[in-house]
């Protein structure tokens, strides 16, 4: 059977807060062995680093972390330059690395995926460059981002089901479960899905325009379905990518 990374790949999990990009995007690294970058730890990863306070320029401009470390926690986009400099920098380590990739929350805007796409293309070919959309209602996205929590220590998301409600302790890590701020607040939640509409959707046409098949996902349904279809949208081709 052919190694996992036989020919390097990308997946891009494109679609609102809440419709299951990371928990679908970590069973689909373990199935495949694909390396997952999602662009919100690598924000949070700088906002919370010692140089959380610094600057980053990009093409002479500088961004301020600490201003961008409030529009993330407000549910504001962080300013493309700022996103897409830290991600290019993500994608080119892992493809370094002769690593497959799992994408999510990446690209978030047209100047970002004017920038990421073609750079994706040229890394890794825009052959294996797979998008899928994960739909999901607005309804809903307000629903499971009111109640999402993560564990404390490795992040692992606690799904919504009646099952888990009353779960203190991570069943994978033991650690404490919590619950992000900006999950508590159903306005910020407004915010982001708003951000989301007006900034986000629109990277459907870039995406069509660049040549690439957009699968659409249906999110409202069980994990497993979800990943199912997912598996399905991919294709036997990606079968021999397991270990």
């Amino acid at each position: 059977m052919a190694s996992a990374n036989a020919v390097q790949k990308v997946i891009i999990l494109f679609g609102p807060p809440g419709c299951g990009k990371g928990t679908q995007a970590e069973l689909l690294a373990k199935q495949f062995y694909f390396y997952y970058l999602e662009s919100s730890k690598v924000l949070e990863e700088r906002f919370k680093s010692r140089n959380g306070n610094g600057f980053i320029e990009v093409g002479g401009e500088k961004f301020s972390v600490a201003e961008e470390a409030k529009n993330w926690r407000d549910g504001i986009l962080c300013n493309p330059k700022f996103v897409t400099q830290l991600m290019r920098e993500r994608i080119d380590e892992v493809y370094g690395m002769k690593k497959s990739l799992i994408l999510v929350g990446s690209p978030r805007t047209l100047y970002e995926g004017q920038q990421v796409m073609p750079f994706l293309e040229e890394k890794f070919g825009r052959e294996n460059v797979y998008i899928l959309w994960l739909d999901l209602s607005p309804e809903q996205t307000i629903i499971r981002n009111t109640n999402r929590r993560t564990c404390e220590l490795m992040r692992h998301p606690i799904l919504y089901i009646p099952e888990n409600l009353n779960l203190k302790r991570c069943p994978l890590d033991g650690s404490k479960i919590m619950k992000r701020e900006d999950d508590a607040d159903t306005e910020v939640i407004k915010v982001r899905l708003k951000e989301y509409e007006q900034r986000t959707f629109p990277l459907m046409e870039y995406f069509k325009e660049r040549g690439h098949a957009i699968k659409r996902i249906n999110a409202d349904q069980y994990v497993e379905n979800v990943l199912k279809d997912i598996l399905d949208a991919l294709g036997d081709g990606f079968k021999d990518y397991e270990l």
